[in-house]
């Protein structure tokens, strides 16, 4: 059996673990403070919050440093650590898409564990721990320089390429060329909605669309139409001309299945993870990245560079076997 650990934050880890054990022949058990996602045929282990009324000041959250978050005496991280303890013991194998302390408890029970990558600056104590002791890393990004890496790292990284849910689905069609589609995630915005209101107002000639947390009632421009959440994501990349969209790996790993066309705007989280990824994709010319939201004036020659531009730079991003690799890799490592 293989443990898989599944970080709640966002939505992209839970979809490229569903899209890996999908793929793998050995049975895969998750564990995540998330629910149990549709369609995860296996077993899920429901992981009890470990955050609640700490205050990261005063219950030395990082253990001098050495950890990322095992606040003292906290009843929902003490639980939560005995429900992986009793899983993991019992697999041959974890794999951990977030987090240091499991994956060190996962190794100190002997169990071989892998680790999923996140971009960014990975050289912290913490992150050197788990990579260190990882049997394999696995990097949901093509092959690209990692600056400061050690060779041992490297050596046994792995690069899977973008994995999305939608890497089976045929890329669509060209969408409406002016059609854009604001592509959030839940994992935190920096962009408040007057500001896509403003770039909406500053090209009256195309239509905005955005999926995302709904602002409310406002003084919207007419070409500005907010969906809230959408549960169909891949409707609404088909339709698009242009995406804007921030810098995590989820979002950018659909937005590659779709092979559409993009503005990329990375938002603030730890580690610079969205600014090395939004570094990357202008190093590879496959996509129109920003430092931060653009002001209006910006936003028309903008549009038009990156429809000029295309969306077949994807190609180099994702080849939508990342998900059956992987899955390949685990059972081996788990046989």
């Amino acid at each position: 059996m293989i443990a898989y650990y599944v970080h709640h934050q966002g939505s992209g880890h839970v979809h490229r673990a569903s899209s890996i054990a999908a793929q793998a022949r050995t049975p895969v058990v998750g564990l995540s403070g998330r629910p149990r996602p549709a369609g995860w045929t296996g077993d899920w282990v429901d992981l009890p919050d470990d955050s609640d009324g700490v205050d990261a000041s005063s219950r030395d959250v990082t253990a001098g440093g050495t950890l990322h978050w095992v606040p003292r005496r906290h009843a929902g991280l003490a639980e939560r650590m005995r429900r992986v303890s009793e899983t993991v013991a019992r697999a041959s194998l974890v794999v951990v898409d977030v987090s240091v302390e499991v994956a060190l408890l996962a190794r100190l029970h002997g169990v071989p564990v892998v680790v999923v990558a996140q971009p960014g600056e990975r050289t912290d104590r913490p992150h050197r721990t788990a990579y260190d002791l990882a049997e394999r890393i696995l990097a949901p990004w093509p092959v690209r320089p990692a600056g400061g890496w050690p060779d041992g790292w490297t050596a046994k990284t792995v690069h899977l390429g973008a994995l999305s849910r939608f890497d089976a689905h045929p890329a669509p069609a060209a969408g409406d060329p002016c059609r854009v589609l604001v592509l959030w995630g839940r994992g935190g915005i920096d962009v408040g909605p007057d500001r896509i209101a403003a770039a909406a107002a500053a090209t009256p000639g195309h239509r905005w669309v955005v999926a995302g947390p709904h602002p409310g009632p406002g003084a919207w421009p007419a070409n500005l139409t907010w969906l809230g959440w959408v549960d169909d994501v891949w409707a609404e990349l088909s339709a698009a001309g242009v995406v804007v969209t921030h810098a995590g790996q989820n979002a950018l790993a659909e937005v590659a299945a779709a092979r559409r066309p993009a503005v990329v705007v990375p938002q603030r989280r730890p580690f610079g993870e969205q600014d090395a990824t939004a570094a990357a994709l202008a190093r590879a010319g496959i996509a129109e990245p920003t430092g931060s939201w653009p002001e209006p004036a910006a936003w028309p020659a903008l549009l038009a560079r990156a429809a000029q531009r295309g969306g077949t730079g994807w190609d180099a991003w994702s080849t939508g076997t990342g998900a059956a690799r992987a899955a390949a890799l685990l059972d081996g490592l788990a046989a």
